[in-house]
């Protein structure tokens, strides 16, 4: 358990941290940076999988039509994901790419509601009551929908539902799916450079370093997260998801000066009330649960 926790943790706080990274490479265009995030993720998951001699499930993830088809879509997606968040944090909208993250659980459950026909229990409604109701107040004083928290969030948990029935694990299915975007990336950073548009062969060392390290600073998140969801009650888990928007969240208002001002407070008020009112009812409705099991044993 204790292990568990310490993967979790390690995971969000790497996540949560990751704005600093890409600050550091506001130079380089969104666009390259996930290029590179995509190809230097292969090369050190590579490295994972040689080093492990796991190799096995590869031939018969290629062979397999549908497992291609269900990869590109999770590819696609995260893809997606990627880009608005590389984005958002070099154009000053960290706060606005945290929120994506505080409403990410509020998502999942309506997914699992409309695509899986999950139930939904009445204090998980009233969540997304609040939590919709958050939104609309952003709306109206912005004037506009909060889009790169809907996007980041809508993004990231349809991954989640792609992955959720995936037959690959963490390591096997991230290597799958940088395999297949690999190719687009390399003939992309090819045109950039023959057009000499290339932040890597334009940029100092430094930026150099930079860019390489993107694949670690990718794939170590993904496998610790992997590591302590298998050790840790999803309840757990759940309450340690928001260490990493919190974290984003502080860098934007207290490091950049991101606006924040009582307008957007209040809307991100709700939405925090919401995201308590559903982390409180899955923390009793998983006792009653060990509870029932207790008697049903006894």
């Amino acid at each position: 358990m204790q292990t568990g926790i310490l993967y979790a943790c390690a995971a969000y706080f790497i996540w949560g941290l990751l704005p600093l990274y890409l600050k550091a490479l506001k130079h380089v265009p969104a666009l390259e940076i996930l290029l590179h995030r995509m190809i230097w993720s292969l090369v050190f998951l590579a490295i994972i999988l040689a080093v492990k001699k796991h190799w096995e499930w590869l031939k018969p993830a290629l062979s397999n039509r549908k497992v291609i088809l269900r990869f590109v879509a999770s590819a696609g997606v995260l893809s997606v994901n990627w880009f608005i968040y590389i984005w958002a944090v070099n154009a000053g909208r960290v706060v606005d790419a945290s929120l994506g993250y505080f409403i990410n659980p509020l998502v999942n459950v309506m997914f699992g509601y409309f695509l899986l026909h999950e139930r939904l229990r009445p204090a998980q409604w009233g969540a997304i009551a609040v939590a919709a109701a958050g939104v609309l107040w952003l709306t109206v004083q912005a004037g506009q929908l909060p889009w790169i928290g809907l996007m980041l969030a809508a993004s990231f948990g349809t991954y989640g539902l792609l992955r959720k029935t995936a037959p690959l694990g963490a390591l096997e299915g991230l290597s799958l799916e940088t395999l297949l975007l690999t190719p687009f990336a390399m003939a992309w950073l090819s045109w950039l450079i023959a057009q000499g548009q290339s932040g890597f062969v334009n940029g100092d060392v430094a930026t150099h370093w930079l860019l390489i390290a993107a694949g670690p600073i990718t794939a170590i998140p993904l496998l610790l997260f992997a590591a302590g969801a298998r050790r840790i009650p999803m309840s757990l888990l759940g309450l340690l998801q928001y260490i990493g928007p919190t974290l984003q969240m502080g860098l934007g208002v207290f490091l950049w000066h991101e606006p924040f001002g009582t307008e957007k407070l209040i809307g991100f008020a709700l939405i925090w009330s919401a995201l308590v009112l559903y982390t409180l009812e899955n923390l009793l409705n998983a006792r009653r649960q060990r509870q029932l099991t207790g008697q049903n044993l006894s």
